[in-house]
């Protein structure tokens, strides 16, 4: 029989969920208890004590030993990340870092070719695992602050002051589709014959609509798309041309299959690392940056 325990009384005991910890991991009482230096008597009076916590077994008792019950798995899975953030949390305040990820942020807009190349320096280092998280830039930016994420990668400059941008890339934006689709002779023929694939990127689409007014032109719009991935699928199916960063074609224009128009849009795209003040930053982080923008410089607007 277990006891519910009422929620006046103490909270969780962690010094039993440790001992759990180690008896689930081993598979056998005795083990653990030659593992923790402890008796089996005392190890087994650990894990009853919080079976009646929970108020639920843990354990199966079979003569080859004992075996999680649904109960025990997923009081493992807890306790398992319990004690993982717990080696974080120490790690962080002893100046290492290395049992903490690296939590990056990235626009969902964003080439995955680019940031592959933003974060190669820490992947070639082995050192840290990585936790990459895509999402819009506000909520990226929200995730910051809380200290959930270490550094968000956008297109566009933060308004909070308390945040730092740091400019790490600047892209040309080109026309890219397929061959048979670039035998135009000027530009503003180029956009009124073929359809287009626009990105709906703050950053990148304002400066397009400004180029459609200079050359007094109203392309056709096949799609309009918030994934770099799918613009590039989209370009190399044929099904009408891109304007990006050369980089979200990278592969596609190093083997021929996709083809750059010969005309200079003058429309950049600059890519940004943004990052909050800490007193305990991600040891990774100097890999990635090299100097941003003061506190208070932000403005909504990319840089010149």
């Amino acid at each position: 029989m277990f006891v519910r325990y009422d929620r006046t009384m103490n909270r969780l005991n962690y010094h039993h969920l440790r001992y759990f910890h180690e008896v689930a991991t081993e598979g056998h009482l005795g083990r653990a208890a030659e593992r923790l230096n402890v008796s089996q008597s005392a190890l087994s009076t650990q894990i009853r004590q919080l079976e009646e916590r929970l108020g639920r077994p843990l354990f199966t008792r079979e003569a080859r030993g004992l075996h999680l019950t649904e109960a025990g798995r997923i009081a493992l899975d807890h306790a398992a990340r319990i004690f993982a953030t717990g080696d974080e949390l120490l790690a962080t305040f002893a100046g290492e870092g290395d049992a903490a990820p690296l939590r990056v942020g990235s626009q969902s807009t964003l080439s995955r070719n680019f940031q592959l190349g933003f974060l190669r320096p820490v992947l070639e280092a082995a050192r840290w695992e990585i936790a990459l998280t895509s999402g819009s830039t506000a909520t990226l930016l929200d995730g910051l602050r809380a200290l959930s994420l270490d550094v968000v990668l956008t297109t566009a400059l933060p308004e909070d002051g308390d945040l730092s941008a740091t400019r790490v890339d600047d892209q040309a934006v080109g026309l890219h589709g397929t061959p048979a689709r670039l035998a135009h002779e000027t530009l503003r023929d180029l956009l009124a014959a073929e359809p287009l694939i626009l990105p709906t990127d703050a950053a990148i689409r304002s400066q397009v609509e400004a180029l459609f007014d200079r050359l007094s032109v109203r392309p056709r719009v096949a799609a309009d798309v918030d994934d770099m991935a799918m613009i590039r699928l989209l370009a190399r199916e044929g099904l009408g041309l891109a304007i990006a960063p050369a980089v979200v074609m990278a592969d596609e224009i190093a083997s021929g299959r996709i083809a750059t128009a010969a005309f200079d849009l003058a429309i950049g795209a600059p890519f940004y690392a943004v990052t909050a003040a800490r007193r305990f930053p991600h040891p990774a982080l100097p890999l990635l940056l090299s100097g941003g923008l003061p506190p208070g410089q932000g403005t909504g607007t990319s840089a010149p």
